[in-house]
């Protein structure tokens, strides 16, 4: 199958692939055990949680595709597609100018150390371009934010709704914004997906068929 990430230094693949892997096998191991829901954020708290790989080089190529600068990742966690969106913006700034960013948010201080540490490894073409925010982002997201050109929505989904909101002032015309397995959490993303299919939300949607959905929709306000 084809891989949209290209001349990306070899270092940073191999740590990618490191850290794919271990995503996938404590997802696997989550699935086999079960988790009991009222311990599910404790469970939570130390796994990576990461975007499938799949999932990580379609935002890449779709970062490349609308030439985003300006991107926000709600909910960062070990900072695994915070890479790929990082080398995406590098890459617009390379050959079209200007500068990039991508604003990351993350509320578990040990899950952001953690996160800068794998940044670190992959050098200045991710690390010069990524502000990570810790705490909450209902707080860390209301300044300096804007002409948003992505926004992923990949957080705990009770947040989901919230994050948009907030964010969707500073949505550029056009901006896309990804969600997370809203297939397989459809009725915990019920409140996000009504709004952006309400009528006259402003918002072309489009479930996209990957494990579990992936919902894209295009900002486009009258």
């Amino acid at each position: 199958m084809a891989d949209p990430v290209q001349n990306i230094p070899p270092h940073i693949l191999a740590l990618l692939t490191r850290l794919h892997d271990e995503s996938t096998a404590q997802e696997s191991a989550l699935s086999r055990a079960g988790i009991d829901p009222a311990k599910f954020h404790d469970v939570m708290r130390d796994k990576f949680i990461a975007l499938d790989k799949d999932k990580c080089q379609f935002i890449y190529q779709l970062s490349r595709a609308i030439n985003a600068k300006t991107i926000v990742e709600a909910g960062t966690s070990y900072g695994v597609s915070t890479i790929y969106l990082a080398l995406a913006v590098s890459a617009n700034v390379a050959a079209t100018g200007g500068k990039g960013t991508v604003i990351g948010t993350e509320y578990e201080h040990n899950k952001a150390t953690k996160a800068r540490e794998y940044w670190q490894e992959c050098g200045e073409i991710v690390t010069n371009v990524v502000d990570l925010r810790e705490g909450d982002l209902r707080e860390t997201l209301k300044e300096n934010v804007q002409d948003v050109d992505l926004l992923l929505l990949d957080i705990w989904t009770p947040m989901a709704l919230p994050t948009l909101k907030l964010i969707q002032p500073k949505l550029r015309h056009g901006a896309v914004i990804i969600a997370d397995n809203t297939v397989q959490f459809a009725a915990e993303y019920k409140d996000l997906l009504d709004h952006l299919r309400a009528p006259g939300s402003g918002f072309m949607n489009l479930t996209l068929p990957y494990s579990n959905g992936l919902e894209m929709s295009v900002y486009l306000p009258q």
